[in-house]
């Protein structure tokens, strides 16, 4: 057993210290910072990044909202005009016919939903020409503030709801509609189609009026104080997104929702303004007083975008590039609107990325204008043929920008590609090693490209998410924008395998599966969700859907 020496009195003085000793350590101690050069870089680039979050984020909402403005104003300049000829078709065909002069189908499949749209939205106009809106903004004016901050919270639930239900429901009677009549009859017909879509909109454009009559009435209340309760339910929409993990095809949905309710919002403060003054006479004086209160919704809904935003990429680790990426992705869904002949109507893309139908909106709009202005003499027409030339000029110049700025992105994305053809291998993806020729997007060069080439091979995959018809092997950004984005080979990110039983369907690996051949589908595909066909890394005739 060994035994230890028991220290001194001179080596125990030496081991202890005093309490001047640790004031004076705490007070000289030093840092040497650079020792960890690259943790301390990586934060700082953090703080640059939180910063530049609100341009980037702003840069694709206002690209979304063109979007939407290009579905928006179609259905009230371009729709009218196509109907009409639908119409004219619809009688002059089956007189040239009886005369042996054309012999023609009746219809082609674009004028019967021409025809079809055109019907809806005259029914369901005149159905809400019907209801007295001052009876119905007395009725809610007559509420406490709880019971009207509880029915506006559930019409915005509702709001949702019914814009996800509604595309599902315009494409199946459009589907029923034009489907060929040679195919086993396996629908209900299109008599109740027809009634489906009739009863979403009337819904869907009741609720919007309801919308719009509660926030009228708390702008122009006397008590402000409903008003502020419906600004500060923007920092609850703040709590219930900041803490949640997103990668980034769940943030490209929650970006679109976001798109869609800063033009929704924009409508109805519209509506709003429209409905006020009309009240007072059109005094300027009013106008100035409910400026303010109206700036404010306005301005607090793109605040708390901008915090979520920043935070949701601050605590999933996000890139800032991410929204650029976004702003790509609508880019090439634009350009696949203007084929001669697309796969689906113009607007269908844009309802399917944001959530956003116009019809309900430009029902209740319409309602809003026809009881705001009189027509009572020719004058009055003179002016309405004058708007209506206005709004047409200003959707052509509004889609000229939209398809320039397109064109732009996609030339942009092409440039990057040809510098860095190495990094647009992913986990997954494995393209040719040899770069594609460059190509010069211009509008001109772009229509004769989509007429001569496939449209998937051309501009990628449509829509990311299709509201209820998600198929989660088709979960992912446009193809074009997966070969050359993600090219980070050991990430970590959200995305379902259907064919992998023991791992859950949540957060997982992305590497290729030697072990599965061709990936079969849950269900069969619609049609407007055009084949993604991608190469596997050693295997290239396999077809792999996202």
């Amino acid at each position: 057993m060994k035994s230890y020496k028991q220290p001194d009195d001179k080596t125990r003085i030496q081991n202890t210290s005093s309490f001047l000793d640790f004031v004076k350590i705490e007070l000289t101690r030093g840092y040497i910072l650079e020792h960890d050069e690259e943790r301390y870089s990586a934060r700082r680039q953090k703080i640059y990044s939180f910063m530049k979050i609100p341009r980037e984020v702003e840069k694709f909402i206002i690209y979304g909202v063109i979007q939407c403005v290009d579905s928006f104003l179609y259905i009230h300049t371009f729709l009218p005009i196509r109907f009409l000829l639908a119409v004219w078709a619809l009688i002059y065909r089956p007189i040239a016919s009886l005369k042996g002069t054309r012999k023609q189908k009746l219809l082609t499949p674009a004028e019967i939903c021409d025809l079809l749209k055109g019907s809806i939205w005259i029914f369901c106009t005149l159905v809400m020409l019907s209801v007295d809106t001052n009876r119905v903004y007395h009725i809610i004016k007559s509420q406490s503030i709880i019971k009207l901050y509880i029915f506006y919270n559930m019409l915005e639930v509702g709001d949702r709801l019914l814009s996800a239900f509604g595309q599902d429901t315009i494409d199946a009677l459009f589907w029923t509609a034009t489907e060929s009549k040679s195919k086993k009859r396996e629908h209900f017909g299109l008599i109740p189609h027809i009634v489906f879509a009739l009863i979403y909109v009337v819904l869907h454009s009741f609720l919007i009026m309801f919308q719009a009559t509660t926030l009228n009435v708390a702008v122009n209340s006397n008590n402000k104080g409903l008003l502020t309760i419906m600004i500060s339910n923007n920092f609850v929409e703040l709590k219930g997104s900041v803490f949640k993990k997103f990668d980034k095809n769940n943030l490209f949905q929650l970006t679109c929702s976001d798109v869609r309710e800063r033009f929704h919002l924009s409508i109805l403060l519209f509506i709003v303004v429209i409905q006020t003054m009309k009240e007072f006479n059109w005094s300027l004086e009013q106008f100035y007083v409910m400026l303010p209160d109206c700036c404010y919704v306005l301005i607090t809904e793109i605040l708390i975008d901008w915090i979520k935003h920043a935070f949701i990429t601050r605590f999933n680790e996000l890139p800032v590039d991410v929204y650029r990426e976004y702003t790509i992705s609508l880019a090439y869904d634009m350009t696949q609107t203007r084929q001669k002949h697309a796969f689906s109507d113009h607007s269908d893309l844009v309802a399917r990325r944001m959530g956003f139908i116009p019809f309900p909106l430009g029902v209740v709009l319409i309602k809003a204008l026809h009881s705001a202005v009189s027509f009572n003499n020719k004058m009055s027409f003179i002016l309405f043929v004058l708007a209506y030339l206005t709004l047409a000029v200003c959707r052509i110049l509004n889609t000229i920008c939209a398809l320039g700025k397109a064109c732009d992105l996609m030339q942009q994305h092409q440039d990057d590609k040809d510098k860095n053809p190495s990094e647009s291998t992913s986990g997954v993806h494995v393209i040719a090693a040899t770069p594609a020729p460059k190509k010069l997007f211009t509008p001109d060069s772009l229509n004769s490209s989509l007429r001569s080439e496939d449209t998937s091979t051309v501009l990628g995959a449509t829509a990311l998410f299709s509201n209820s018809d998600v198929d989660l092997d088709d979960v992912c950004l446009n193809d074009k924008l997966n070969e050359s984005f993600d090219c980070e080979k050991d990430i970590t990110r959200s995305v379902p395998d259907l064919q992998n039983d023991e791992e859950e369907a949540g957060v997982m690996l992305i590497e290729p599966r030697k072990d599965i051949g061709v990936v079969k589908r849950t269900h069969k595909r619609s049609e407007s969700e055009p084949s993604i066909q991608c190469v596997s890394n050693g295997s290239p005739g396999i077809e792999t859907d996202i």
